[in-house]
């Protein structure tokens, strides 16, 4: 599979403030939310200031990067329309944002992805290729749709032009949040909206920090043995972060990021719960993950004076199915 031969930018704010001027015409401006009552059940009482995501496009942060990655390309490579791998988010946000530029695009699913997301894709125009549930299956199968269409490959997160992308969720925020953060927390699976978060906080003494269930705690152990895993074996409620963390992200996690919580599905349903009960916002389990790291006693353990950010990855969630606090209940 080969990604687009377009030159790609240094792996900086600066590069970030260029795909922000190049993304502000085609994304939403996500709003942010507060709770009192939410920010008052922290021991700190932090403000709580949270990037409404699950509201961007598509329902997720991915059209960011899908965005980003659609403007660098020639005319020529748009020509032939742009193609990727996903059975979630990405998958859609790349269908709509090429969409909305006329541009043709195929995406490989495999075919135990949920309904939604299958149907959303296809009502945004994508053609979908299915494909066995494996790793191997999805690149054998990208790599037939690439050689027969001549599309270029759009990485879910382990690309330069991915990462700064979905680095402009936090720009917005730093500009939208009424006073200074003193840190800000997104969730990590393949690592594109944390690696991007932390290139737009260069410069901006914003403490960062990543938040990664249990179950799929890939990058956490990394950072702790100092080398990227690949291996990993992911159980966890939070389906959009059963990705191992990127190639590329993985040295920037490790650079710019203080530290990763890791969270139990537990935390992770309980804090959907509660943003969904006190923001009033349709949360899926993985946007949830980062304000469960915030309430767990390891990060309240740091004493973070002032403002935290969040940031909500999305919003897409099977509504055929029961929520995951009714299933423990019943």
């Amino acid at each position: 599979m080969s990604a687009s031969t377009s030159s790609t930018l240094p792996l900086t704010r600066d590069s970030v403030l260029i795909a922000q001027r190049a993304v502000e015409p085609h994304v939403r401006r996500t709003p942010i939310f507060t709770s009192t009552s939410l920010s008052g059940s922290l021991p700190g009482k932090n403000t709580l200031y949270f990037k409404a995501e699950n509201l961007q496009k598509g329902g997720a942060f991915k059209f960011r990067g899908a965005s980003f990655s659609l403007s660098q390309l020639t005319r020529d490579e748009l020509a032939k329309g742009v193609c990727t791998h996903s059975s979630g988010n990405h998958a859609g946000a790349l269908a709509l944002a090429a969409r909305e530029r006329g541009v043709k695009c195929y995406v490989v699913m495999p075919n135990d992805s949920s309904r939604p997301k299958i149907e959303a894709v296809r009502s945004y125009g994508a053609e979908i290729t299915f494909c066995e549930p494996t790793a191997n299956a999805r690149a054998a199968t990208l790599a037939s749709v690439q050689a027969h269409t001549g599309a270029t490959f759009i990485p879910p997160y382990d690309a330069v032009n991915t990462i700064l992308g979905q680095g402009t969720a936090l720009l917005e925020l730093l500009d939208q949040a009424p006073e200074p953060l003193a840190a800000v927390i997104a969730p990590v699976g393949g690592g594109g909206l944390l690696a991007g978060t932390a290139l737009a906080s260069d410069g901006t003494h914003v403490r960062v920090f990543g938040a990664e269930p249990a179950g799929a705690d890939d990058c956490a152990q990394g950072l702790k043995e100092g080398k990227r895993r690949d291996d990993v074996q992911a159980s966890t409620i939070a389906d959009g972060l059963r990705t191992p963390v990127g190639q590329l992200n993985f040295p920037i996690i490790q650079q710019k990021v203080e530290k990763v919580i890791v969270v139990s599905d537990e935390e992770i349903i309980a804090a959907m719960r509660l943003m969904w009960e006190r923001l009033k916002l349709i949360v899926e389990p993985s946007g949830a993950v980062a304000f469960a790291a915030v309430r767990s006693p390891e990060f309240q353990a740091l004493g973070i004076i002032g403002p935290i950010g969040i940031i909500i990855s999305g919003g897409n969630i099977d509504l055929s199915k029961s929520l995951p606090w009714i299933d423990e209940m019943q």
